[in-house]
């Protein structure tokens, strides 16, 4: 697919501003895409918009759904509107702030008010809500069914992951399922009822974005957690054992100054996938491509080849390259869907071999100028090298803010960052923003704590640590018109 020469901002949704804790779907979010209209830029970008848990420290990229939204991302205010809650029952508390997300407050405060929401709307709904949420139903029934149950279910067993469910429902025995959606058919319908509320909130900020010519870039983790309604429901696909436990499971190498990683992820079956023209890789590409207009996919190396780790085995090392689908994959799939509109995360291990696959579909690979030796004429990273396929970003959600990033930069590298750049440093982050504008990359992308110009408090994300991240909120004051008309001047100037 072939892409225009734009531009557009990283942020988040949990990142929004909003007066529940945490950023949603409602007029914070409008507020952004506002933002993103007056500084004249096409793109927003977002991490996953699955559900989240506090055991793998809210982070959307091992959520127990690859289909189903945030329920923490439900706008409250919305639901006052349709005359599910009272304007009292969602006043926030006082200690809700705006610069941050307490998702354990959060995560209370909102399933309780969803809970009232859902008995209102059992009670008192209209014929119209009821027949759009039966509809809901039906068209999402692949994928909602089993998640709703999943989610049912983990709250009966205490919130103990599937492999620690007793055996017959942990293997899906009908008898076993017929009776647990039997006993557990209000929480199932209570389940479904938020997606419902996710997802129409969803398509109507979408809309909104839509008729600004702003487009949704989502995001594609290429593995799903094992605690989740898809390993759950469909074994099938990944390499598990007769037992229904994860075989091998996802992680990287030992490179050169580190220990490889053991990400813990169930590996797909590759071959099981292939025999059924992968299935559920396509109804996983639909439901994406029902929320978002782009998506990039993160991991874009396990589609050439894998790090396969033995279950068994603690260190990364124990593990094995395995081939991914490779360009049969994405044969298969374009041949379903059509033009796929994805940019990939290419970082780490650029090798000939996931090059060619990348090119050979016109998938536009990242570059991050965090990751250039200044010092070296001609390195990938630096800006002014970038090739036109491919997506500049000031930073990602897992680096530091730019700010950040230059002060903790040796000596000799900022040196000779300013006089690649021809500055002094003194507003690197728009320095850096002109930069990656300036290239050839026909994207260009940076996020909301690079516009703002603040530092390593702000980023969202350190890899390898399981707290404190995925915090960080903007304030609405921050989506001022200042910012938004620089950014606007600079994307005019390098036409964009």
């Amino acid at each position: 697919m072939q892409f225009e020469r734009q531009s557009g901002v990283f942020l988040h949704l949990t990142s929004l501003p909003g007066p529940h804790g945490i950023g949603d779907l409602g007029s914070g979010a409008r507020a952004f895409v506002d933002f993103l209209d007056r500084a004249d830029q096409s793109l927003w970008q977002f991490c996953p918009l699955g559900p989240t848990a506090s055991i793998h420290g809210n982070s959307p990229y091992q959520s127990s759904s690859a289909f189903a939204g945030n329920p923490l991302l439900v706008d409250l205010r919305d639901l006052v509107d349709r005359g599910y809650l009272t304007a009292a029952e969602v006043e926030p508390p006082d200690d809700f702030s705006q610069q941050h997300v307490n998702y354990d407050r959060v995560t209370e405060f909102k399933q309780r008010r969803l809970r009232t929401a859902y008995e209102s709307f059992d009670e008192s709904a209209d014929e119209a809500d009821r027949n759009a949420f039966a509809e809901f139903c039906d068209r999402e029934a692949g994928w909602v069914d089993d998640y709703a149950l999943f989610t049912a279910l983990k709250a009966e067993f205490d919130d103990a992951g599937w492999m620690d469910w007793p055996d017959d429902i942990r293997t899906r025995e009908p008898a076993a399922m017929e009776r647990y959606r039997e006993d557990l058919a209000d929480d199932i319908r209570y389940h479904k009822f938020v997606q419902w509320c996710f997802d129409s909130q969803w398509q109507t900020l979408a809309e909104y974005a839509a008729e600004r010519d702003i487009g949704l870039v989502g995001d594609l983790p290429i593995y799903v957690g094992l605690d989740s309604a898809d390993v759950w429901a469909y074994p099938e696909v990944f390499r598990l054992d007769d037992d229904h436990y994860p075989a091998e499971v996802a992680g990287v190498p030992p490179n050169p100054g580190d220990d490889g990683q053991r990400w813990g992820n169930p590996v797909y079956d590759w071959e099981t996938l292939r025999e059924n023209d992968y299935g559920w890789w396509v109804d996983r590409f639909e439901r994406l491509f029902d929320l978002v207009d782009i998506a990039r996919i993160d991991h874009f190396k396990g589609f050439d080849e894998f790090w396969s780790i033995p279950a068994e085995a603690e260190d990364p090392a124990a593990g094995q390259w395995r081939d991914g689908p490779g360009a049969h994959f994405f044969e298969t799939v374009e041949g379903r869907l059509g033009d796929l509109p994805f940019f990939v995360e290419d970082l780490g291990f650029l090798d000939e071999s996931i090059v060619a696959l990348r090119d050979q579909f016109g998938f536009p690979g990242m570059r991050v100028p965090q990751y250039a030796d200044w010092c070296e004429e001609g390195h990938m990273y630096q800006p002014m090298h970038y090739p036109e396929q491919s997506v500049g970003y000031t930073s990602t959600h897992d680096t530091d803010t730019i700010v950040g990033y230059y002060r903790g930069l040796s000596d000799r590298q900022r040196d000779c960052l300013h006089y690649n750049l021809g500055t002094d440093g003194d507003e690197i982050s728009w320095d850096l923003i002109e930069a990656v504008w300036n290239s050839n990359a026909v994207v260009a992308m940076t996020t909301m704590q690079d516009l703002l110009g603040i530092g390593s408090d702000a980023r969202f994300n350190v890899p390898g640590t399981a707290t404190g991240n995925w915090e960080w909120r903007v304030p609405a004051d921050d989506l001022a018109d200042d910012v938004a008309e620089r950014l606007r001047r600079v994307t005019d100037r390098t036409i964009r």
